[in-house]
This record gives C-alpha cells, sequence and structure tokens, in this order.
C-alpha cells in the first residue's frame, strides 16, 4: 500500500494533523494502534497555560497561540461532523491554600499582563464566586483566557471529521519500525505488513521510543468522575478548579477529577492508592463531592520528555517529521500542532518557534541537519575561524530535489580578476555560482579561463540567461548551459536561471517572455529559478507552472539600492510553496540581513561583492549577513510597542 503521507499514531495529535493535510489536498493513512490508551484519556480538557504557570517562554507562546485558535478551529470540525466538542471559553480559578502563602503561592506571582491578565481575589471573594470550596481556601487566581474542551468529545469529533474529509483509517495497525535507506523513509513494517508513503510523521505519542530513540516515555495518569446530584443546586460547581496536584473540571452532569502522574512504564488499570490521592485532594478543594456518586474510573499514558516540552518539526530522515511529547498539554496543543506540521510538510518553511522543540536539543552533539548555521565563520586577518554552532535548528535548503547548506548564491561577473572572484567564491562560502552562458561560450573579457577557475565537484553551477531578450533566445542559451554543465562534470545539472531581460537602460525582466520560456524549459526538464520583477501574481504563476524556485528583484540589477520592493517581496515569500531567491539590488550586509529577516530564503549576490574595493572581506560579510538574518528570522524579533518598557526590573530595587 503507498499513500502521500502516513500519520503514525490515531491519537487527537494524529488526527487533526491529518485532517489538515486532508484539508489541504493532500491523501494522508493514519495508522491507529490501541487508541483507548492513548494520553486523550489522561485529560480532562482544560486549555490553560495560565493556570498551568508555564515557564518557558517558547512553550508559553506555542500554547496561547494554541488557546487563540481554539474558537475558530473547533467551530470547524463542528461543521464538518455536526457534533458538539464541549469547547467553552470558560475561565480557570486557581485556589490557594493557607499554607501556600496565600497571594502569589504556588510560585505563581503577580500576573497582571495584559497579553495574559490574572486576577487574585482574596477569601471573600472566591468563595462568594464559587460557593462551596474548602474552608481552607485563602484566596485564588482567576485566568479569564483560559478554557476547556470535552477531551473524549474532541476525539470522536476530530475521527468522525477524518473520516468525513476521506482520511484512511487503518485501525489495529502496530507500527514495528522504520525502513530507512540513505537518509530517507522507504517504509514502515507493520503487523500487516509493508506500507510506503512519500513522507511520514510520528505521531504515536508515548510509544514513540518505542521506534526510534527520542527520550519519550509514558506517564500514566488516573482519572474518575463523579455523578453530580440533583440537590444543593446554589453549591453546584460552575468553574474549572485548578488545584495543588489536582484539578476538577465540571461537564453537564458529572465532575472530572484527575490526574496523577505516574512513571510506571506502560502499567495498565487503576490503582486503589492512585484513586485515593485524588478524592482525598479533591475533597480538600470541593468538600460536597464526597457524598456525590462515582461513575467511571479510568487512565492513559502520557507522553513525557526531559524537559516537558514536546518534540516538533524535522527529524533526521528528510521526509520524516515528528509531533510527539506533548506530555500534559497535548489537548490544548492539537490546533497549532497540526497547522505547523502542515505548513512544515506542505511549504517546507518552518514556523520560528518549532526551532525550540527540535529533537536534537537533546543530542551531545549539533544537529548536522543545520549546517547552514553551524558552518559560518569568522573573518581576521584575512583567515577563517570556526564559531561555536548555534542554538536553533533550520531545515535544509531544498531546491528542486537537491539539498544545499549555504543560503547565499554569488555570481562570477565584474570582478576585476579571476583571481578576486576565486577569493570571493571561497569567502562566501555559499555552493551555488550562477555564470552567464554566453559570456563563457564567447570567452568575454574577464570570463576567460572560468570554466577552470573554480572546483565544480564543491559548486554547484548555475548557468543563467544573461543577455536574452526573447523567450526564444532564452531557452536556445538555457540548452547550451545544460551541455557546459555537463562537460564540467555536472552530468545531472539541469538547473537554469532564466532571465528574459529586452530593456537595456533599466535591465527589467519581461514577464510575459519570463512564463513563456519557463513553460517550456519546465516541459524540457529544467528546474528552472526565473528572475522577475517583484510581482506576486506571476510568482504564483510560475509556481504553478513548475519551476523550482522563483527570484524578484530587490532593485534593478546592480544599483546597489537595496530593499525596494519590500512589500511585495513579503506577499511572495508568505505565498510561495518553494524557495524564494531574493536577487538583484543588495548593496549592503545590513540589507542582505534585512532580507532574510523577510524570510527570504536564499539571496543571490554578486555587484556589492564583485565591486566592493575588498571583494573578499565583502564576501565573508554577505555571508554573516545572510546567516544572521536567517537566525533572527527564525529566532522571532520582539513585539514593537509605542511606549519605552525598562530592560531592568523594577521589583527589588533599592529605595530609601
Amino acid at each position: 500500500m503507498t499513500s502521500e503521507i502516513v500519520i503514525i499514531g490515531g491519537g487527537v495529535i494524529g488526527l487533526a494533523i491529518a485532517i489538515e493535510l486532508k484539508l489541504r489536498g493532500t491523501n494522508v493513512t493514519v495508522l491507529c494502534g490501541d487508541f483507548q490508551a492513548a494520553a486523550t484519556h489522561a485529560a480532562a480538557g482544560m486549555l490553560a497555560p495560565d493556570a498551568e504557570n508555564i515557564t518557558n517562554g517558547a512553550m508559553r507562546s506555542l500554547c496561547r497561540r494554541s488557546r487563540a485558535l481554539y474558537p475558530d478551529w473547533t467551530r470547524k470540525l463542528e461543521e464538518l461532523t455536526s457534533l458538539n466538542t464541549g469547547y467553552r471559553p470558560c475561565g480557570i480559578l486557581a485556589p490557594v491554600f493557607e499554607e501556600a502563602g496565600g497571594q502569589g503561592a504556588g510560585g505563581r506571582g503577580e500576573n497582571l499582563s495584559p497579553s495574559s491578565p490574572a486576577y487574585w481575589l482574596n477569601k471573600e471573594a472566591i468563595h462568594q464566586y464559587q460557593p462551596g470550596l474548602g474552608d481552607e481556601v485563602v484566596g485564588g487566581w482567576w485566568y479569564p483566557e483560559d478554557a476547556q474542551v470535552d477531551n473524549k468529545a474532541l476525539a470522536h469529533v476530530l475521527r468522525t471529521a477524518a473520516e468525513s474529509v476521506g482520511v484512511e483509517l487503518k485501525d489495529g495497525i502496530t507500527v514495528e519500525g522504520f525502513l530507512q535507506q540513505q537518509g530517507q523513509v522507504v517504509g514502515v513494517q507493520t503487523n500487516a505488513g509493508i506500507i510506503r508513503a512519500a513522507h511520514y510523521v510520528l505521531a504515536s505519542g508515548a510509544w514513540s521510543n518505542e521506534l526510534l530513540p527520542l527520550p519519550v516515555v509514558p506517564r500514566k495518569g488516573q482519572m474518575l468522575s463523579v455523578r453530580i446530584p440533583e440537590f444543593a443546586p446554589d453549591l453546584r460547581l460552575k468553574r474549572v478548579l485548578f488545584g495543588q496536584n489536582i484539578y476538577i473540571v465540571p461537564r453537564c452532569d458529572r465532575l472530572i477529577i484527575g490526574a496523577t502522574s505516574e512513571d510506571v512504564g506502560f502499567t495498565p488499570n487503576n490503582t486503589p492508592d492512585g484513586i485515593q490521592k485524588l478524592l482525598q485532594a479533591a475533597i480538600r478543594l470541593y468538600p460536597q463531592l464526597k457524598h456525590y456518586p462515582i461513575q467511571e474510573f479510568w487512565w492513559g499514558f502520557r507522553p513525557a520528555t526531559p524537559d516537558e516540552l514536546p518534540i516538533l518539526g524535522t527529524s533526521h530522515c528528510q521526509n520524516l517529521t515528528f509531533a510527539t511529547g506533548h506530555y500534559r498539554n497535548g489537548i490544548l496543543l492539537t490546533p497549532v500542532t497540526a497547522a505547523l506540521i502542515a505548513d512544515l510538510i506542505l511549504e517546507q518553511k518552518p514556523d520560528p518557534l518549532l526551532a525550540d522543540f527540535h529533537y536534537s536539543r537533546f543530542q551531545s552533539q549539533p544537529s548536522t541537519s543545520t549546517p547552514m548555521l553551524t558552518h559560518s565563520a569568522n573573518f581576521s586577518n584575512g583567515h577563517h575561524t570556526a564559531i561555536s554552532p548555534l542554538p536553533i535548528q533550520d531545515s535544509p535548503l531544498i531546491i528542486a530535489g537537491k539539498t544545499f547548506q549555504s543560503r547565499l548564491m554569488t555570481g562570477t561577473g565584474k570582478y576585476r580578476s579571476i583571481e578576486e572572484m576565486q577569493q570571493s567564491v571561497v569567502a562566501s562560502d555559499c555552493q551555488i555560482v550562477t555564470v552567464a552562458v554566453r559570456r563563457v561560450q564567447t570567452k568575454a573579457p574577464g570570463h576567460e579561463g572560468l570554466a577552470e577557475a573554480l572546483d565544480w565537484t564543491k559548486i554547484w553551477m548555475l548557468p543563467n540567461t544573461a543577455g536574452c531578450q526573447t523567450a526564444e533566445e532564452a531557452i536556445r542559451v538555457a540548452r547550451l548551459g545544460r551541455e557546459m554543465a555537463k562537460l564540467l562534470g555536472q552530468e545531472d545539472n539541469n538547473f537554469v536561471k532564466l532571465e528574459v531581460i529586452p530593456d537595456l537602460k533599466y535591465l527589467l525582466p519581461d514577464p510575459i517572455g519570463t512564463l513563456q520560456a519557463a513553460e517550456q524549459l519546465v516541459k524540457e526538464g529544467f528546474a528552472v529559478l526565473p528572475y522577475i520583477n517583484a510581482d506576486p501574481m506571476l510568482a504564483k504563476r510560475l509556481e504553478e507552472v513548475g519551476c523550482a524556485t522563483v527570484m524578484p528583484l530587490a532593485s534593478p540589477i546592480g544599483s546597489g539600492q537595496g530593499l525596494k520592493t519590500t512589500a511585495n517581496i513579503q506577499i511572495i515569500i508568505e505565498n510561495a510553496g518553494i524557495p524564494v531567491v531574493v536577487d538583484a539590488g543588495i548593496g549592503s550586509p545590513s540589507e542582505a540581513a534585512q532580507a532574510m529577516e523577510l524570510g527570504a530564503d536564499v539571496l543571490l549576490i554578486n555587484s556589492a561583492i564583485a565591486l566592493s574595493p575588498n571583494p573578499a572581506a565583502m564576501a565573508r560579510a554577505m555571508n554573516l549577513a545572510t546567516v544572521a538574518g536567517r537566525l533572527a528570522y527564525l529566532a522571532g524579533r520582539m513585539p514593537i510597542k509605542d511606549y519605552a518598557s525598562p530592560s531592568s526590573p523594577l521589583t527589588g530595587t533599592i529605595t530609601s
């Protein structure tokens, strides 16, 4: 059996990813094992990044982003299925006991951030707001933006939605291992035979490390529910209570009480000790539930990592993506995980937040999947010295199926000598160098011996059709360029930088001729990298006809004017499913960094290097700027505010 994408794991994470991928036009198969033991069942459906007091900044951002997605996401699921997910924007109340220290108890501290408000209620206020709390409750925090969803209803809705949109669900499938060859997964071995796909997603929760050496272990969570009787309506629990090692979640006819967190492997079943601890803590928080009839017990296995953060994003194999290790926040993180993983797989553009959840954080050595951010060097006295790897992950740059480490391309024109060009290419650490086919073919001044000047076993040639004024000329020169690459030993090189430029004053590309030539060259098997005006509609059309990248100009060729088309380039980047190469007009490293900060995948820089008084030094500067800009894009900039905000905290200062 072969599918476009296979997802290993049929819990809420796997199902949500499958639905998102299917709705974007992909064929998806989900391999489901033991659904009843999934972490979904060790949850109460709280959407509580604030009440949980998550201190890790990236995790807090991820959780809050996911909580913000919940209203629209659940509405979409309910429209697909005509079923109710039980989503309620109810807020969460976190009572505090006297021995915990009153206001700020439990290490929560005062939090009046407008982005996530929390309000302290004193003893009188909290007992008035929620009658029936235990006498030991001396106050508590109210988190109005937290919410809840019925986790079991959500799981049912997701499964129904997956079926309704055409996801293939294969139940009772045990995945026994990945078949891997040369950095690719070529199939999964299962109890039903080998299942193959173009791409795979590991979303098997606590069972993930049975397939790969990931530090994900099961944490058993026991839970129970009690039925709400008809009496004492005035004391009926109206709020989610998030207490110390206990939570109580009201549903229409019952209270959900949970949950233990036990390091006992995959030991099944409820235990008297686990249930007793839950009941004791719950009764202390909300005493009258001791009179409520017990309705049900259950358990499940949460997938925990050493730092209690999920593992999301790329893996050691190019066609395998991780979405596991969500521990206590699987239900909360389901919608954002589905969106981020779908974006990563289908658009190959990782969200900057994913870098903090990459699997390589658990490895003693830096990941080899991010050489672009680890191979850069200092330029001092003309010598390169390595700098330490940077603590952020990036997906590889892939153009027409070929993987590159550097995100800087350079050219060979305008240098004062072949020697300066050679030194600059080395200093730039680039892997792709563009060459004007016509100038090499005619041995134009400055291009004599160019074919022999560079080591084409280490550098990928990008033949370009510079000088062509019509589509017909460009097609003919592209064919010559492919033959030139073969003569230099690159037998499989089908790349061409397509330039159709009839305008000799401003050197602006012809959009109609470019599109016509691109369509023909794609049909002939070329990987076409078209140079274009920053026209979002043309960029999308070129992508649709099969181009390998789009290369919008920042400003006219050789002008050094910098980024004059920023708004349009941003639109192209946002809508592109192929790499975007910012080409032409960049004059300084600061402009190169700015282009990368926009989210460009690659830069092509020639004139700014070649025309510098010291081309090799400028080539190194452009390399560092490209790396810095990419790193800044992945890290994410601080928010812009209309008012000042002190860098130093105002608490703990010395006062007279």
